[in-house]
Formats: C-alpha cells, structure tokens, sequence
C-alpha cells in the first residue's frame, strides 16, 4: 500500500496541475488580454509537449529506471509551474505551461508502466484502478480548487498552490519510493528497438488510436465548458470548476465498484457500455438543463468514461511487456495528442455551430468509439 500511495501522490500533482486551467478560461483571457480562443490554447501548451514528450521519456524510463524517471519529471514539473505563477505576460505563461506539460509525461505513465513491473495481471486492473483514484482526486481538486482559487486570489495562486504540491509529492519520492535496481542502455537504437517490439503486437495501433480519440471527443472540450455553462446559468470560473469536478466524481464512484463491473461485464462489455453512458451524457449537455443539472451529467460521463479509459490502461500493461515503459508512454502520448488537439479543433466548430453542437457530435462519437475500439481489438 504505501507503494501505492507514493506513486499516487506523484500522480495527484501531476493531474491537478494538468486540469488547473480549464475553469480559467474566462478569467485568463480577461487577465492576459487576449480571445477565449487564444486562452483554451493554455490548456494545449500543457497537453501537446505532455504528448510529445512521452517518445523520449518511455524509453529512458526503461533504461535509467522508472523511480529514477519519476523524480526527475517532478522536479521539472514543480520549476515549471512556479514559472507558471510568476510569469508576465501571455506569451511566457504558454512558454512556462509547456515545460511543465513536457516533463508531467513523465508521472503518470511511469507509475503504471511500475505497477505493471510489481502486480500480477490477475489483479493489475485492480491496482491501477487503486491509483487511478489519487489521479481523479487530483482531477477533482485541479477543477474545484482551481475555480474557487481563482475567485479569491487570482490564476496565478492556481499554479502557486500546483508547485507547491509537485514539491511534496518530488520529496516523498525520494524518502519512500525504492527498490528498482536494474537499468538498461540508454540509446537511440535502444529506444528505436523498444517501440519495435511494441509495435509488433497487433492490437497495438488500435489501443492507441482509441486513446486518441478519447482525448479529442472527451477531455478536448473541457477548456469550453465555461462559456458552454452560460445559457444554462453559469457565469463563472466556480460554476465551471464545478461541473468538471463532477467529471472526477463519476470516476471515483466507477473505482468503488470496478470489481464488480469487471466480473460482470468482462472487459469488453465495458469499453462498450462505458462510451455509451459517457456519450449519452454528452449529448444530452446540449439540452435547456440547469448548470447544476449539467454538472451532473458530467459525473455520469465521468464514469463511463472510466469504464472505457481504465479498461484500455490494462491492455496497453500487457502490449510488451519487455518494453512496459515504452508502452505506456506511446499510449499516454496518443491520449494527451488527443487531448491537445481538442481544443484546436473544437474551438472552430463551437465558434461556427455553437458549443451545444460540439457536445453532441462528441457525444455521438464517443458512443461509436467504445463500440468499434472493443470490437476490432478484441479481434486481434
């Protein structure tokens, strides 16, 4: 257990840091002096060097060891968010977001690529799931506090309060977490070999595309959440951040109870039904609900999202397992790509069609997404 915890405070700081911003999307435009559009690119500057990063840091979290992997990125990350704080104007916030999205590549997939190593398959979902928690609590927080935060003190006290957390969870990594002792050569050659290896599985290229698509259609459209809450009564970053939370909510109901949805579902019944409830809960965003009502339409996606996105974490442990960092780190590289192209591509089609459009087509991709990724990777 205190395995677990450790890493699960490494992915607590990661995760709030990576949600911080979407609630502060009016306040950020406001304060910065530029569009909603130029602001909902913050969010990008975190999650496309997240993605890009993921191809240099799986392969030397084979080879230098993923605890050793692990506290660099934090300690990257905690400099990258005091930038955050300090910085001046638009312009280096985007510069100080990206360097902190480079290296929180570096948390997540590393902590599962080690449960991996350390938990039998039999009950690696478990364990993941057990981790998964402290990720959504950070989710949750990066959300509700985030909003409320920024009320009271400002944006900037939003990427103080971040710093400050990645800096504990960097020093309890290096009192508590050790035992890995074998490393491997660090080389090109080696890396190009260890996505080789990955890549010869088959169901490789369909994992990693669905993951894909989970970050545009779910996660994409987050940084418009704010201005898609004004006709159902929300006018504020709180009312926002709020909604959001209610995303994290539904995935700490889903680990209460993923034992019991995995025996009686199977893993493909639940890739199925999770992109099912996730995109009917989309869909019925676009419907004259109260905010309030809407924030609890989240906390329904945010379950069915879960069902989908931890079923798919297992199966991308068991790609290669002699290469299980590469692995993780091309599988969150392709979620976090995705996640930074939705707000590129969803910003034009929500200034064209409006945003209740945008969550429906999202929500009617998503319910395919589930279908034909358990489908075809089920097949191979």
């Amino acid at each position: 257990m205190p395995f677990i915890l450790i890493l699960g405070l490494a992915g607590f700081a990661s995760a709030l840091s990576l949600r911080a911003t979407d609630p502060l999307l009016p306040v950020l435009a406001d304060d910065l002096g530029v569009t909603l559009r130029e602001a909902a690119l913050l969010a990008s500057a975190y999650t496309l060097p997240y993605a890009i990063m993921q191809l240099v840091l799986g392969p030397v979290g084979d080879a230098i060891g993923k605890i050793r992997l692990i506290r660099i990125s934090l300690a990257v990350l905690t400099v990258g968010l005091a930038l955050s704080a300090l910085a001046p104007g638009y312009g280096s916030v985007l510069a100080a977001r990206a360097l902190a999205g480079g290296f929180a590549g570096g948390v997540i997939p590393a902590s599962m690529a080690l449960i991996g190593d350390r938990v039998a398959y039999a009950e690696r979902q478990f364990s993941i799931s057990r981790f998964l928690v402290a990720v959504i609590f950070g989710q949750l927080s990066g959300s509700a506090i985030s909003g409320a935060l920024a009320e009271v003190a400002g944006w900037r006290a939003v990427f103080a309060l971040s710093a400050v957390v990645a800096g504990l969870a960097l020093a309890a990594s290096l009192l508590f977490l050790h035992g890995e002792r074998t490393r491997g050569e660090l080389s090109l050659g080696g890396s190009i070999a260890r996505y080789r290896t990955v890549l010869a599985n088959p169901a490789s290229l369909f994992v990693f595309a669905t993951v894909a698509g989970e970050g545009i259609l779910i996660f994409g459209v987050f940084p418009f959440v704010a201005p898609m809450l004004v006709p159902h009564g929300g006018t504020g970053s709180l009312e926002a951040g709020i909604a959001i939370s209610g995303f994290a909510v539904g995935g700490i109901l889903y680990s209460l109870v993923v034992r019991r949805l995995v025996a009686g579902l199977g893993q493909w019944g639940m890739m199925r039904i999770g992109g099912a409830v996730a995109g009917l809960a989309y869909m019925l965003v676009a419907t004259p609900l109260p905010w309030t009502a809407v924030a609890g339409l989240f906390v329904v996606a945010g379950f069915g999202f879960y069902m989908l996105h931890n079923t798919m974490q297992t199966q991308a442990t068991e790609l290669a397992p002699g290469a299980r960092g590469s692995a993780l780190a091309l599988f969150a590289s392709s979620f976090f790509l995705g996640q930074g192209l939705g707000p590129i591509l969803g910003g034009p089609i929500s200034h064209a069609y409006g945003f209740g459009t945008l969550f429906v087509l999202s929500g009617l991709l998503i319910v395919g997404l589930g279908t034909g990724a358990a489908w075809l990777i089920k097949s191979r």
